[in-house]
Formats: C-alpha cells, sequence, structure tokens
C-alpha cells in the first residue's frame, strides 16, 4: 500500500491519531533499525512527517508564499498530477501540470466558495499528453467562513481521491486556524501593551519632568543625570517591537523609574533589591514587573504621608524565577482586589490585571499573580516565572540609533 491509498483510506488516523505512531518509528530508527516498520508503518511515518514539513507555512496564514510552500510539499501524498490552492479572490499556489486548466478550475472554485461544499468535475482537454482530466475542489473553512479551496487534479476520477482531498482540506483549515489564533493572540497583547503605556499618566510625566527642572540652578549634574534616565526610561516603556524582554531589562527600566520617583520624594522613598544573578536573562513578558513597582510606589508614597519601604526580590529556584514585589503601603480589601482583577469597577487596577491576564495566557493558570493584601497592611505580589517555555524568546534591545 502506497501512501496515497494510506491518506485516502485512513487519514483521520494519519492527521488525528497517528502522532505516536510517527514517534514510534522515528524512535526506532533513531535506535539504529535500518527497517523502520511495515508498508503501512513506513507510509504512516511519511505521511506524517510530510504533514509535518508543510504546517510551518500555513501557520502564516492562507498567502501566495505559504501556498506556495505548502502543495509543494503536500503533492507527494497524493501522488497525483497538480495540486492547487487558492484564496477568494484567485489562486495562490499550482504544483503540477496543467496549469492551462486554470480558468475552469476557478469556474468550479468559485462555486465552491458559494456553496461551501466540495465538486468534483472534469477536465477536457484537446492535448493527449496532458494528465490532467479529472479534478476535485474542497473548501477550506475556518470559522465556518470559506477561506479558499483545495484543488486535486488527476488523470481519472477517484472517490478514494476526494476522500484524501477533503482530509487534507479539514488539516489545512486547522493550520488556518491556528494562525488566526496566533495573529488575535498578538494584537491582544499588543492592545494590552497599548494600555500599559497609557498608563503611565502624564502626571507621572510632568513631576518627572518638574522634578527634573528643580535641580537646573542648584545641581546642573544631577539633572543632566535625571534628564537622561527619562529619556531611557520613556524609550523602554514605548518601544515597538518584542513581546518579550529580559528580566535585567525590566529591572533596569524600573530602576529608571525609582530614580526619578526618588528626585520627588527624596528620603521618603527606600528601596531594597535582592537580585540573583543566575535569574537576570530569565525572558519575562514585556512590562510584567514595571506596573507592580508603579502600583507600589502609588500606595506607598501618593496615598500616604509616611515613609515608603519597597523591596523587590528575584530568585533562582531550579526551572523558575520567583519574583516578589512587596511594599508597606495602604494595601487594599481583598474584595476589592478579587473585583480589580476580574476587571470589575474602577480602571485604577488596569496595571494588576492586565499583567496577571498576560502571565496566564503565556505560561498557563498556575504562573499568574499571588497576592497578599489587607486594608493598611500594605502588598505582596508574587510571581512564578518559568526560566524556558516553548516560543517564548526575548527580543534583544535596540540601540538608540535603531529608533524606539
Amino acid at each position: 500500500m502506497n501512501q496515497f491509498a494510506l491518506l485516502a483510506a485512513g487519514a483521520p488516523l494519519l492527521f488525528a491519531g497517528g502522532l505516536a505512531a510517527g514517534r514510534l518509528l522515528a524512535r526506532r530508527a533513531a535506535e539504529g533499525g535500518t527497517d523502520p516498520g511495515t508498508p503501512v508503518e513506513r507510509a504512516t511515518f511519511h505521511t506524517l512527517h510530510t504533514a509535518s514539513e508543510a504546517a510551518p507555512p500555513l501557520r502564516a496564514g492562507l498567502t501566495e508564499d505559504a501556498a506556495r510552500k505548502a502543495v509543494r510539499r503536500l503533492r507527494p501524498l497524493f501522488g497525483t498530477a497538480a495540486l492547487g490552492l487558492t484564496d477568494r479572490d484567485r489562486p495562490l499556489a499550482w504544483d503540477g501540470p496543467g496549469r492551462h486548466h486554470e480558468d475552469t478550475v476557478l469556474d468550479r472554485v468559485r462555486q465552491v466558495l458559494d456553496t461551501g461544499r466540495a465538486q468534483t468535475f472534469a477536465v477536457g482537454c484537446p492535448d493527449p499528453d496532458c494528465p490532467v482530466r479529472w479534478g476535485a475542489a474542497v473548501p477550506l473553512t475556518v470559522d465556518r467562513r470559506v477561506l479558499g479551496a483545495l484543488v486535486v487534479l488527476g488523470v481519472r476520477e477517484s472517490a478514494s481521491l476526494l476522500r484524501a482531498a477533503e482530509e487534507v482540506a479539514r488539516w489545512i483549515s486547522v493550520q488556518l486556524e491556528l494562525a488566526e489564533l496566533d495573529r488575535a493572540r498578538t494584537g491582544l497583547i499588543e492592545a494590552e501593551i497599548r494600555a500599559l503605556r497609557a498608563q503611565i499618566s502624564p502626571h507621572f510625566i510632568y513631576n518627572s519632568l518638574a522634578a527634573i527642572a528643580s535641580f537646573v540652578r542648584t545641581d546642573p549634574e544631577r539633572a543632566r543625570e535625571l534628564l537622561l534616565e527619562f529619556a531611557d526610561f520613556t524609550r523602554y516603556s514605548f518601544r515597538r517591537h518584542g513581546e518579550f524582554t529580559t528580566l535585567a531589562e525590566e529591572l533596569r527600566s524600573i530602576e529608571q523609574f525609582l530614580e526619578l520617583v526618588r528626585a520627588r520624594f527624596g528620603q521618603r522613598l527606600r528601596v531594597t533589591l535582592q537580585i540573583a544573578p543566575e535569574v537576570l536573562p530569565v525572558t519575562v513578558p514585556f512590562l510584567c514587573l514595571q506596573p507592580l513597582v508603579e502600583n507600589a510606589v502609588k500606595h506607598g508614597l501618593e496615598e500616604s504621608v509616611e515613609r515608603s519601604r519597597i523591596s523587590i526580590t528575584a530568585l533562582d529556584e531550579g526551572a523558575l524565577a520567583r519574583i516578589v514585589i512587596e511594599d508597606n503601603g495602604v494595601g487594599m480589601e481583598p474584595d476589592r482586589l478579587r473585583r480589580i482583577l476580574r476587571g470589575e469597577g474602577s480602571p485604577t487596577g488596569i496595571g494588576l490585571r492586565n499583567v496577571d491576564e498576560r502571565l496566564r495566557q503565556v505560561y498557563g493558570d498556575d504562573h499568574g499573580l499571588v497576592i497578599e493584601t489587607g486594608v493598611g497592611a500594605g502588598m505582596k505580589i508574587t510571581i512564578r516565572i518559568p526560566k524556558y517555555r516553548p516560543g517564548v524568546h526575548s527580543t534583544p534591545p535596540r540601540t538608540a540609533s535603531g529608533g524606539a
């Protein structure tokens, strides 16, 4: 049984439940065996390997480049004359002979796009050497929307070829749905970061510049240093690339923020840091700590006349980095905190809620914020960041000449 026959007869098994078999065969081959199994097992392994190569391009969406790479990898599975992918407006890729039948194929594809149902059709051709005599067009759907079609062309009518095309089209649709989810996730994260940037209040900017101005006459060197800190802080906070950064970069931005706060409040603010060098390279979501420190300053200084103490600790715990931000500020009622984290009530808690949601999205619900607080008891926020997570990589910071 060749791989096409296996694909046509058992495609749901291959694309839904055959992954374990593929891993088993790969393990056998890695252990030095020259024969990875029976013909059916070899065909299964080949099909899974081909599908794994075709998936990454499709995760970019239904584009010409993705379609061209995908059909080149998928056509050998069918062992047929030609394979094509279209979107709703035009053909995106065609692999194999018979391109002169494109107009006939597009007429059928338009019917598939209108009805959302697969169609088979005969292809008349006066050229006796043309291998294209029959075709099938199958819709590609995401969330009940038809985005395009998979077109399979062969020498003769084949029910098994149609079944295989339908299964592969469903698999392609899953990849396109994952691509849309990736884009939606990226858009959501960007929107959340914009919300955090918007939270950097005009009052903080005004107060920082006013504090810097107060040193211009009395201590020009101090004013210059603060102005450079302010420039670096705003450049980092408003940068437009990368969902992630390193803990070292995030802590550097926090130090700049606190230096500007000290310029305004002087001795009323005391900050202690305990940072393990091993965790400095750990990747963290961009702007995940700065809002928490700003929250500590707000509740520790701006809402109190007493001296404020803020401690920032980052410790190595094996596979995790544990980060704790604690203040002795006014604290809050636990019920109010729960409402803030649910997105209810005042928008002033957007920083806490935003960071909590982003951590859960990236690392899972077990890695959201752990907050201990009470009225008059200050606030202690603990974050547990996995040191390694697939797909989580920091973006190297750009230099000043590279733009913000």
